[in-house]
């Protein structure tokens, strides 16, 4: 499907700009959609004049800043990570050509028969970029980002979808699980971050599987951020033994690779398991927010599973009861069972 450039002026810019790229040639009248982002950028494909094809990015300013993705293209692409290659940019206007990667994303090919091979490939690149993280390149996923981000949750989830108004005492109460989730999530060892390592933005690869995309918001945070986002994602579900079996993996894998995860697995997996209820916590107000403020209600959907997600993580440990608590005082529900340690 091709474009059409008369109503979109951003659109015949791009088009403009690609017909004056000197290498690689492309053609521009074969531009068309990609994928959609839950951002301002776009992203077509092209065909080139040697018949491979390309992506063109489209990341208008003052919106979106391409110079976040291109350091961590080429931070990530020098772990020997694979990320799409950086052929033609035009930073001021906000337009990237990149090597095409596919459209196989993880979502799309995984299933009992794939999960544990495509899981492997990502944990083992995972492993492979956290291993040669350094301080000082990316931003810091600091306390005042991660609590940032948790606030999502009231001003989103539950005060624009839910319609409620904390209660002082509630407000309290969720600020009291806030910080015993800092103060884990600031105690794990620090390493780069991808923020979003999931199957939306994992593209299956013929070789050097995965293929990694939409990392242009990267920091040095928690190490077991992006493998939360991998094992707990938004999008498909796992039976938690899987999960177990594959964080533990991964724990393996990152203790051979001289990373400083805890030596005592059981620790690490409660350090995984807080650091979700961080971004699950977050995800819910980000996915409101996606609805109420931008009208994209593909992400409502999937608000069941992130929230089933964060009742379990929370109902494993007494430090985190009160979330459940105020849970179901917001949506009136009556006590669910679990187990606490």
């Amino acid at each position: 499907m091709s474009v059409n450039t008369s109503s979109d002026p951003r659109l015949a810019q791009l088009q403009e700009w690609l017909s004056a790229v000197a290498e690689p040639r492309v053609v521009p009248a074969t531009l068309r959609p990609a994928s959609s982002d839950a951002s301002f950028r776009r992203y077509f494909r092209i065909d080139g004049e040697d018949g491979a094809t390309c992506i063109a990015m489209d990341a208008p300013p003052p919106q979106e800043d391409v110079r976040p993705f291109i350091h961590v293209a080429e931070l990530f692409g020098a772990t020997g990570a694979s990320v799409p290659k950086i052929l033609a940019r035009d930073v001021e206007r906000g337009f990237l050509l990149l090597s095409d990667l596919g459209n196989a994303t993880y979502l799309q090919q995984l299933s009992p028969d794939t999960a544990h091979k495509l899981y492997l490939d990502a944990i083992d690149a995972l492993v492979l970029i956290q291993a040669q993280s350094k301080p000082g390149v990316l931003p810091e996923y600091d306390r005042a980002l991660l609590h940032r981000e948790l606030m999502l949750f009231p001003d989103w989830y539950v005060g624009k979808h839910l319609g409620v108004t904390l209660s002082d005492k509630q407000t309290a109460s969720l600020n009291k699980v806030f910080d015993t989730l800092l103060a884990n999530n600031l105690a794990q060892p620090q390493v780069f971050v991808h923020r979003d390592y999931h199957s939306r933005n994992l593209m299956v690869l013929g070789a050097g599987n995965p293929g990694i995309l939409d990392f242009q918001d990267a920091v040095y945070g928690p190490i077991t951020y992006d493998l939360v986002s991998l094992l707990r994602d938004a999008y498909i579900q796992w039976d938690e033994e899987m999960v177990l079996d594959w964080a533990i993996r991964y724990w393996e894998r990152a203790r051979r690779a001289g990373l400083p995860v805890s030596h005592d697995v059981d620790a690490f997996y409660r350090d995984f398991e807080f650091m979700g209820l961080q971004r699950h916590l977050k995800v819910l107000g980000i996915f409101a927010r996606l609805y109420h403020r931008d009208g994209k209600d593909g992400y409502l959907k999937d608000l069941p599973l992130v929230m089933e997600y964060t009742r379990k993580a929370a109902g494993r440990y007494k430090a985190l009861s009160p979330l459940i608590q105020l849970l179901d005082e917001l949506e009136d529900n009556t006590p669910s069972t679990g187990y606490t340690f």
